[in-house]
This record gives C-alpha cells, structure tokens and sequence, in this order.
C-alpha cells in the first residue's frame, strides 16, 4: 500500500538532526547558567531560583517578541549570525522600559526544513547576547512545521523576564514640562520596518544585498542586519539612580508611536529631527521610493534606538554617563504641556 514506508522524516520532519543542531549550541547555551538555573538542560521547562537580594518589593517583567521578516533580508544575504542577539536585544530593551533587569530568555526557532547552520547561528549570537547581559538562555522550541512555514523561511521569537524593586519601576512621577528628551544612536533598523525597506530597495530600486551603501564601508545587506543595540548596560545605572523618569524603545511605530506610550496626559513631545543625522541606510531607503517623511518615522527609528526622559537639571549627569559607556547620546527634544502626542518637526 502506498505509504506503508512512510516515516516522520519522509514527511519533512528530521528528529535526529534537530538533536543534531541542539547539540551543536549546547555548549553556547550551558555558558549563560549561573547558580541561579536549576535543573540545567533538556527538562520540559526551565528552573529558575527566584532570590532577589536586596530588594523591597520584586516585581517579575516580562515581554515577547519577534524579529519579524528582518529573517528575510538574512536569508537573502546568507547570514544568521545576528538574527539571535536582534531578538535578545529587543526584548531586553523593552522591559528596561520599566527599569526590570533580565533574568532569563527563551527561544522560539520556527521553520519547515531545519537548516542546522542557520540555528546554530541564531541560538549561538542568542547565547552570546544573554551573556552580555547576564541573562539566562534557560530553554528554547525548535519547530519544523513543513507547510505552515514556506521553504527557507525561519521564524524567531523571544520571551523574556526580569525583574525590578517596584520602588524603582518606570515611568516615574515627575515627568513634567521642561524633562528633556534625549536620543541613543541605533544600530541600523534593528528589527522593524524590513517589509517596506525591502520593497523599497530590492522591488522598486533593484538594487542588491551585495551592493555597497554609499558613504560606509558596509553593503546594503551588512547595513540591513547589523545587530539591534542591547541599552541595558548604559540604561539600567541612569534608572536605578533616579536620573531617568521614562525610556521609550523604538520599535514598531517609530518615534511618534512609542514615545507616546510613556507620555502622562496633558503633556506633548516635541521632537527636533534636525538634533541628529540619520544614518546612511535610512536615506537610501527613503530616497529609492520616494516615501515621505512621515512615514518613515512611523515605520523606522530613524537613527534613534531608545528615547529617555530626564529631569532637565540632569540632562548633562545623564549624557555623560551614557556617552562614558560608549553610547551615542544627544538632546532631541523637551516636553512641554498640551495633549499626549508625539511633534517632530
């Protein structure tokens, strides 16, 4: 009868070699354990000691992302070997948004056919990033679903919890009239916006990953995968000190759309895009579509990766100490009263 052979692997899913590929990022991954994993490796879930020292009140954060079709333009390049950090990174960045600390990171890896380098490299650059940070990688999902993901596709999806003396939590009281605005450099486009910059730059100007980006000494394919910048260590001092009132990731939505999520009522953001120069990449996007400005800070950040609010009488304290941890740093904008939106002009 037909089909009488027909085996688990014959229909698209290779058991052997997924233990195959998690065997090769053991290593990577046992280097982010510390004494608080219990448990180590291959239970049904990860074992966390949950011991906050020197904390009053401790409050679990946690956030989960994805790194959207970013994981085209890799394929396109070949490269996968910062699509791991890209999702550790943005999910550190977002619960330092309120003040929390990493604790540990999960993985997601979805795909049709495994690619074994490919998940090397993704569950390898997320175990270096973790380590960055001293966070965890304390379990993963390695999904082969052949008709649900097309061939060559993958999927990346991150979860992550930290932690934070609700005491110290933000935004904090006091964002008022006159807090200053300040802007940390990106990266690149980190991890959004990559379906319009890609019809931008490959459907209507036809260029190539493997052109060069006038001006650097990166192709378009390098500029487009450069690692999302991971804010935590330069961020999380400026927070615990009391120098920082709100933190705004810039991620999907641009500037507008998430500065907004940390405004209180009856205050307006007042953005000065003139404060900083967007970096190359950008502008090769606008200018090989002809999209408008306005849509390009609401699908991009524009150069700017993370936006702080600070009293105005720390705004120099805060500058220093970002650009001391080698941080691009510069004044954007103020706030001042009006109704809870985002002006760039």
């Amino acid at each position: 009868m037909a089909g009488d052979n027909l085996t688990y692997s014959s229909a698209g899913v290779d058991i052997e070699e997924a233990e195959k590929a998690l065997s090769s990022v053991k290593d990577a991954i046992q280097s982010t354990h510390g004494a608080d994993v219990l448990g180590g490796i291959g239970g049904f879930g990860g074992v966390f000691a949950a011991a906050f020292t020197g904390m009053q009140s401790p409050a679990l954060v946690s956030s989960i992302d994805g790194v959207g079709t970013k994981t085209v333009a890799a394929a396109m390049a070949g490269d996968y070997s910062g699509i791991g950090k890209d999702i550790v990174n943005h999910c550190v960045n977002d619960i330092l948004c309120q003040g929390a600390a990493p604790l540990f990171f999960l993985d997601y890896f979805g795909c049709s056919q495994l690619d074994g380098k490919a998940f090397n490299q993704v569950v390898t650059g997320a175990a270096e990033a973790c380590k960055e940070v001293g966070c965890a990688l304390i379990g993963g999902e390695t999904a082969e679903m052949p008709g649900v993901y097309h061939d060559g596709e993958i999927d990346v999806v991150g979860c992550i919890v930290g932690v934070v003396d609700a005491a110290k939590q933000i935004p904090a009281a006091g964002i008022v009239d006159g807090c200053v605005l300040i802007g940390i450099q990106s990266s690149g486009l980190h991890t959004n916006g990559y379906s319009l910059a890609r019809r931008a730059l490959f459907d209507s100007a036809g260029l190539s990953v493997r052109d060069q980006l006038a001006g650097t000494n990166m192709t378009i394919g390098e500029a487009l995968l450069q690692p999302h910048k991971c804010y935590t260590n330069a961020v999380l001092p400026l927070i615990q000190s009391g120098d920082v009132l709100a933190a705004a990731h810039v991620t999907g939505g641009g500037i507008p759309g998430n500065l907004a999520r940390v405004l209180p009522e009856g205050l307006t953001a007042h953005i000065d895009k003139r404060s900083w120069t967007p970096l190359p990449i950008f502008n090769l996007i606008q200018q090989s579509a002809g999209i408008s400005d306005s849509e390009m800070f609401k699908a991009f950040n524009m150069g700017v990766g993370m936006i702080l609010v600070v009293p105005q009488d720390s705004s120099e304290l805060v500058l220093k100490g970002l650009r001391a941890s080698g941080e691009a740093a510069e004044v954007i904008g103020h706030l001042a009263s009006g109704s809870r939106e985002v002006l760039v002009s």
